[in-house]
């Protein structure tokens, strides 16, 4: 990821997802978690539907792989990780919710290397890993967060496995629905999940429920800019740079969620959550070496580097491409398309 809108992409989405924790936390005060979940997909779905047929998109699934990234979307990434994410979030703070998702890049390379062929995860990205997750564990240790709190923790850890999976699951089919459609039909399909667990929970009823004006202008941003913003800038990134990169804004959400909670809902911010902090910078640097280098070698001259054609190399702004007969061609090459070796 060195594109420079890549990369604003993926901070915009950190940004936003980390401010949705403390929306959540606001509403959760007076409205049911699931319930709270349905209603901002009800208003997400027709905002998604609305742009369908304001752009005049193709809606119509016609092959096989459009109903399964609608199954997957809806079912999966909207409906049970929504779900378990609000009730989970409705048991802790919201700093220890999104510190608990950002645990999403663990799980998500070993699905990505059973359900996805091609995918390898380089050493330092190992290690980068594994210290993101001391980070993690840093900031939820920080203070006893987890005392007594197991269920919801355990809530939102399954949350982040669903959402892993559905992540994989998506990046490894293609269909023919434009975003903007096959998300409208996801969140349709996710609203409709949604609200029929809030039913079945015997917990959770419209008989007295308060809504606030707090509860509604939280829902109002959880639903316009966190679902129907991040999600679609989501599944762009999602597209161009796959989902155990796309994982990493997980890492980056726990320290918006922190430092939103510290301001805004009084949530503390210690020396311990602040170091977690760092390590959690580290681990996404290491994770990120490759691309790192990429940006940092041509600035300091260095060469030769590999381009992301694996079967070349890069020399002097020279792009050498080695054919069967293993004879060398050079053609000009951008720095655009040169990727470093890792």
């Amino acid at each position: 990821m060195t594109d420079t809108r890549d990369i604003g992409l993926f901070l915009g989405l950190a940004l936003v997802w980390g401010t949705s924790f403390a929306a959540i936390e606001i509403g959760l005060a007076t409205v049911p978690p699931i319930l709270f979940a349905a209603f901002r997909f009800d208003v997400a779905a027709l905002l998604f539907v609305a742009a369908v047929a304001l752009t005049g998109a193709s809606w119509r699934p016609s092959v096989r792989a459009d109903w399964l990234l609608i199954a997957v979307g809806g079912g999966l990434l909207v409906g049970a990780h929504f779900a378990l994410l609000f009730l989970g979030q409705s048991m802790v703070s919201s700093s220890v919710a999104a510190v608990v998702l950002s645990l999403t890049p663990i799980v998500t390379p070993p699905l990505a290397l059973a359900l996805l062929p091609r995918e390898r995860i380089r050493p330092q990205a190992v290690v980068g890993l594994v210290l993101g997750l001391v980070g993690v564990s840093t900031i939820a240790l920080e203070g006893g967060s987890f005392g007594g709190q197991a269920l919801g923790v355990g809530l939102l850890f399954a949350s982040a496995v669903v959402f892993a999976l559905g992540s994989v699951l998506t990046e490894r089919t293609r269909g023919t629905l434009p975003i903007v459609s096959q998300q409208a039909w996801a969140m349709g399909l996710g609203a409709i999940v949604l609200h029929t667990l809030s039913g079945l929970h015997p917990a959770e009823t419209l008989i007295g429920l308060e809504v606030t004006t707090d509860a509604v202008l939280a829902l109002a941003y959880l639903a316009v800019v966190a679902t129907g913003g991040g999600f679609f800038v989501y599944f762009v990134l999602l597209e161009r740079i796959g989902a155990t990169e796309l994982s990493l804004v997980n890492y980056a959400v726990p320290v918006v969620a922190a430092v939103v909670g510290w301001a805004a809902l009084g949530e503390s911010l210690t020396a311990g959550t602040v170091a977690g902090f760092a390590l959690i910078i580290v681990g996404f640097a290491l994770c990120k070496l490759g691309a790192l280098w990429q940006t940092a070698a041509p600035a300091i001259g260095y060469g030769p580097y590999r381009p992301s054609d694996p079967d070349g190399v890069v020399v002097g702004g020279n792009v050498y491409l080695v054919d069967e007969d293993r004879n060398y061609e050079s053609t000009r090459a951008t720095r655009g398309d040169a990727v470093a070796a890792d």
